[in-house]
């Protein structure tokens, strides 16, 4: 999960880490106000989920309100890189001296996190979380020890970074190293850091990546999902713990393990047809999950039908079987249910679902069969 410019910005000032002064609207004429209050001149940049904003022209430098204000608007009603501009963030224009780039990300293959820094402008913060720029000095985190001081001093020796600045340039790096582990980020950037010619050290713009794994440690930072940005179920499905991914088919999935959910989606294809989803139930499957999950399945507009194929091991089949009852009965839907209920209390699951709308096979394979064919049906 991605934050925004201004939500990044918002995090760092609540570590200690300066920022532009500057104020986030989505209205044009607040705009305009917002740089009678900080102060000329002022740049307003397109809040998108996007990189390469300024050369799609989402950056602008105005010189007066009513500059700042025309800006605005014309941005407000733009798309960058295909995605609507919802808000702009007004910032303080500066003057600036020199600009390191900063990153503390997760190096999957030695499995610890690293600082990066790099002293020429900006770059595309997700190539170098990537490791593609080789020559970004960097030093790895012991994660029972956490970030050390003589680290960032390591860094900033190699860098040639100015001996004056090194300890706001510490605290800076502390503060977004408490800042990635509070919020169990994937990534934290500072994209620019810039010295001033009027000697302050700022963080001119910045980029956070949550882990979605770890959202159920972090449930205070649902608000900052941007809701445009995930596609159709996600969010929804995020909030029920159910691993949802919205595709462009038409028959919904709701099946149980990871594996057998790809595999699944693998036969569909083969057979002819095109899934909707990728949908996996997990371990201790209860109604409140069925019910999440036939909601979000049903109400896709694109769905001709839904396959559930279940394996049950550590879930069981009558457990299943229930909730999809309840769902049926609660959601007055004309959408076919496909059913393969397989392994523990799979005869009683059936039995429960014996006289329900849905439609019971006998095989796994024969169930695929079944909803490609009943897909085509619908037209």
């Amino acid at each position: 999960m991605k934050l925004y410019e201004y939500q990044s910005k918002g995090f760092f000032k609540k570590y200690g880490i300066p920022i532009p002064a500057g104020h986030v609207t989505s209205i044009a004429r607040e705009a305009k106000q917002i740089a009678e209050e900080i102060g000329l001149p002022v740049v307003v940049k397109a809040q998108v989920l996007a990189e390469g904003r300024g050369m799609a022209g989402g950056i602008r430098l105005a010189k007066t309100p009513e500059e700042t204000e025309i800006f605005a608007s014309e941005i407000l009603s733009a798309k960058i890189h295909g995605l609507p501009v919802q808000k702009v963030l007004i910032d303080e224009a500066l003057s600036i001296e020199k600009e390191y780039f900063i990153l503390i990300s997760i190096d999957r293959a030695k499995k610890r996190p690293l600082l990066m820094m790099y002293d020429s402008g900006t770059i595309y913060i997700e190539a170098a979380a990537n490791a593609l720029f080789e020559n970004l000095d960097r030093v790895y985190i012991d994660p029972l020890i956490g970030l050390q001081r003589y680290q960032i001093h390591q860094l900033a020796y190699k860098l040639d970074f100015p001996g004056k600045y090194i300890r706001n340039l510490t605290e800076i790096c502390m503060g977004l190293w408490r800042l990635f582990c509070d919020l169990d980020a994937r990534m934290a950037a500072i994209n620019p850091l810039v010295i001033t010619t009027d000697q302050r050290i700022l963080a001119l713009d910045g980029k956070i990546t949550l882990d979605e794994n770890a959202r159920f440690r972090q449930e205070s930072l649902t608000d900052f999902v941007d809701l445009g940005y995930l596609r159709y179920g996600e969010l929804e499905a995020g909030k029920h713990g159910l691993d949802y991914i919205k595709m462009d088919g038409n028959i919904a999935c709701m099946i149980n393990g990871a594996g057998l959910t790809m595999t699944t989606l693998d036969l569909i294809e083969a057979n002819g047809g095109k899934p909707a989803n990728f949908l996996d139930l997990g371990a201790g499957v209860n109604t409140e999950k069925i019910l999440a999950a036939m909601d979000i399945l049903q109400n896709d507009p694109a769905v001709k039908v839904i396959l559930v194929c279940i394996y049950a091991g550590m879930t069981h089949c009558d457990d299943v079987a229930r909730g999809l009852l309840e769902a049926m009965n609660r959601y007055d839907s004309k959408v076919p249910i496909v059913v393969y209920m397989g392994g523990s209390m799979s005869a009683l699951g059936n039995q429960i679902l014996s006289g329900s709308p849905a439609i019971l096979v006998p095989s796994y394979e024969e169930a695929i069969r079944k909803a490609v064919e009943t897909a085509a049906g619908q037209g």
